[in-house]
């Protein structure tokens, strides 16, 4: 059975499921394509009747991109059309508890380690950089730069610690 939400006025840029909640997903989502307008970020409940709205927040830009933490269930990081990396908490009904803005264009990609070894975040951007941050997003731990395009993707290995691909308009993969 297909169980469907709907977002009035937004568009859908990227889903991701709880790691602790099966049941959960997180869905970062903008107006107007992304073009202009603002975004929300939507934690959502599958239930047996549907799909169940949690909570949403409103930020002033498009948001593309949306990971969980693999070290606790309420915290999740969005990317933002502002450059910016947003750390929220699905326990908290108000504002995020850090925002951080050090790209100077579009954050497309947001990534969290996946091994619980380390407790890393990873960000891409349309300008051709990715950062690794500290969950506490104070400031980016790392820039690297080398892709000539703009990252569309930046995903973590779940295999090796410390290691990442990200993937740019170039034409590239890059690890």
């Amino acid at each position: 059975m297909e169980k469907v939400f709907r977002s009035a006025g937004r568009h859908g840029y990227a889903v991701e499921v709880s790691p602790f909640f099966p049941h959960r997903v997180a869905c970062a989502a903008a107006q107007h394509y992304g073009i202009a307008g603002c975004g929300t970020l939507l934690v959502l409940d599958q239930t047996e009747t549907g799909v169940t709205l949690v909570r949403s927040w409103q930020w002033g830009d498009g948001l593309f991109d949306v990971s969980w933490s693999e070290v606790n269930e309420h915290l999740l990081v969005a990317g933002g059309g502002d450059g910016s990396l947003q750390l929220w908490d699905s326990a908290n009904h108000s504002a995020p508890l850090r925002a951080a803005k050090e790209h100077t264009q579009e954050v497309y990609s947001v990534d969290w380690s996946q091994t619980r070894g380390e407790n890393l975040i990873v960000s891409g951007s349309w300008d051709q950089t990715a950062k690794v941050w500290d969950p506490s997003l104070s400031q980016s731990v790392s820039t690297l730069r080398g892709h000539e395009g703009v990252i569309y993707s930046t995903v973590w290995s779940p295999h090796i610690p410390g290691c990442f691909a990200s993937a740019s308009g170039e034409k590239t993969v890059k690890v």
